[in-house]
This record gives C-alpha cells, sequence and structure tokens, in this order.
C-alpha cells in the first residue's frame, strides 16, 4: 500500500493515515501558518512557538496511534479469517445471544405468562361460543 497517496479526510475509511511526511508537512504547515495572527492576550511569541511545537508532536503521536490501530485491526480481521469467523457468522452469533438474552429477561417470562393465559382464556371464551352457537343452530331444526 502506497502511504503516500492515502487518503487523510478524517470522515474516509483510512481516516488520516497518510504518511508521516504527509502529516508533518500538514501539521507544521497548520502550526506555522498561525504565525501571521494575532496572539492571544497574555501569550508571547515563545510561548506561541512552543505551543506549535508541542501540536506538531502530538499531530504525529496521533497519526503513530492511527497507523498503530489499524496494524492491529488488519491482524485481527485475518485473525478472524483464519478462524472462519466472517462478519454475518458473528452478527447471526450476536443475534442469537440477543435472543436468549431476551428469553431469559423477566420482562419476557411475565409477558409469554401473560399471554400464554389470555390464549387459554380466548380458547375457552371461543369454545363456549362455538357450543352455544351448535346449540342454537340445533334448536332451530
Amino acid at each position: 500500500m502506497d502511504t503516500a497517496n492515502q487518503d487523510i479526510n478524517l470522515n474516509s475509511p483510512n481516516k488520516g493515515l497518510g504518511g508521516s511526511e504527509a502529516l508533518a508537512d500538514m501539521s507544521a504547515e497548520g502550526a506555522v501558518g498561525n504565525a501571521g495572527h494575532v496572539l492571544p492576550p497574555g501569550l508571547s511569541e515563545e510561548e506561541a512557538e512552543e505551543l506549535r511545537t508541542e501540536l506538531v508532536k502530538v499531530e504525529e503521536e496521533i497519526n503513530t496511534l492511527r497507523q498503530v490501530l489499524l496494524a492491529k485491526e488488519k491482524h485481527a480481521t485475518e485473525l478472524k479469517r483464519k478462524l472462519g469467523l466472517s462478519p454475518l457468522n458473528e452478527l447471526k452469533q450476536n443475534i442469537t445471544k440477543g435472543w436468549q438474552d431476551v428469553q431469559t429477561s423477566n420482562a419476557y417470562k411475565k409477558t409469554q405468562e401473560t399471554l400464554s393465559q389470555a390464549g387459554q382464556k380466548t380458547t375457552a371464551a371461543l369454545s363456549t361460543v362455538g357450543t352455544a352457537i351448535s346449540r342454537r343452530l340445533g334448536d332451530m331444526r
């Protein structure tokens, strides 16, 4: 993968994973580009320069951490592939576990009991209505 041409758009999947030279250029440019601006009150030029230098260092550390994270994510993906774990399998496992969690919840158990009782009462009521209708039809003959 050519690191010099990597996307540094933070909304992209590569989230700022451009080469370190690109970030150093961007960071230094961004930090030094502010030199023409008026300094905030109480901030000397030396302090501003120290802050710019620190900003460049922090941005470089952020870039390094992004690169390490990307490498770890690739490694994890490779391990999952070797283990036969696909995103679809993980989704199935998550859904199965979620459904099991729902079934063992108190709310689900209470709802299930209530619906079961309602079903039994409905069945009994419909049976009674059916019997009554049968009798009426028998009486009409």
